[in-house]
């Protein structure tokens, strides 16, 4: 490599450093003034999120993947050219089965229990596999500022105040309707209607940024939650559940960040 672009590289991954850095001291300092009063994390809370953050990096490594086997075999382009409307039912209904037959598995059928996890996460892959079509660059791009963007959401729901953010349930659920409604509108109004998808478009992309942001937080609040239950007896310990919850966040959030970057890519 030479040196002035090993020098370019530094300098890229020294921002990219400093802006990870200035976003968590600055999520921490808006949305966490308060933070918890029982002297920190207990044993048990961390050993429950680092177990559930090591199966939601599992997941993402195996969507991933899957993603490039598919899309070399040529299912994107299979896919593409289905009907849409095939493609969503069959991708909900997959992605539903599955995800609910792992939440309804006892841990200790772990046999069972994982094979529908992976199933899962075979099918996420199999969705998500036509964006191997797009730039490696961009999507590690998409894929870093995923991580920075949950880590820091993650970091603030970790130390907050306890069960702070769980009344957040009721009105994300709301905000994610809104969000999927505007994400069927090219396939139901006319493209004449340009207004009127430019702001269903701007409203899938952003809002759908700030709704699966606000689901990390709540999520991470969550699992902690679980942990301080599962201590005490009331339920079972579950990370492969609580990682779906976390993995789903992460897919919708790098989905728009694809997005955004494709579309200011295409603007230069």
């Amino acid at each position: 490599m030479s040196g002035p672009n090993a020098g370019n590289l530094t300098q890229r991954l020294l921002y990219g450093a400093g802006i990870v850095g200035a976003t968590i001291l600055a999520t921490n300092l808006i949305f966490n003034r308060e933070t918890r009063e029982d002297g920190g994390m207990p044993p048990f809370e961390r050993a429950y999120l680092n177990e559930t953050f090591l199966h939601t990096g599992l997941g993402i490594g195996i969507i991933g993947v899957a993603a490039s086997a598919l899309h070399q075999s040529g299912w994107s382009v299979r896919l593409m050219a289905a009907n849409p409307w095939l493609v969503i039912g069959g991708g909900l209904a997959a992605s539903i089965g599955t995800m609910y037959g792992c939440f309804a598995t006892s841990p200790e059928n772990y046999v069972q229990k994982y094979a529908l996890w992976a199933a899962f996460n075979v099918t996420q892959a199999a969705i998500l596999s036509p964006l191997m079509f797009m730039s490696p660059a961009l999507l590690a791009r998409a894929g870093l500022y995923t991580v920075a963007m949950m880590g820091s959401i993650a970091f603030v729901g970790a130390t907050a105040k306890t069960d702070k953010y769980l009344y957040l349930g009721g009105p994300l659920l709301a905000g994610v309707a809104v969000v999927a409604v505007s994400g069927f509108a090219p396939l139901v109004l006319p493209a004449t209607a340009v207004r009127t998808l430019m702001w269903t478009e701007n409203i899938w992309l952003y809002g759908g940024l700030a709704v699966f942001g606000g689901f990390t937080l709540y999520d991470v609040q969550k699992i902690l939650h679980h942990a301080r239950l599962a201590e005490r007896g009331l339920m079972k310990r579950d990370a492969v559940n609580e990682s779906i919850s976390l993995e789903l966040d992460f897919i919708n959030i790098f989905v728009r960040m694809v997005q955004i970057l494709g579309m200011q890519q295409r603007r230069k």
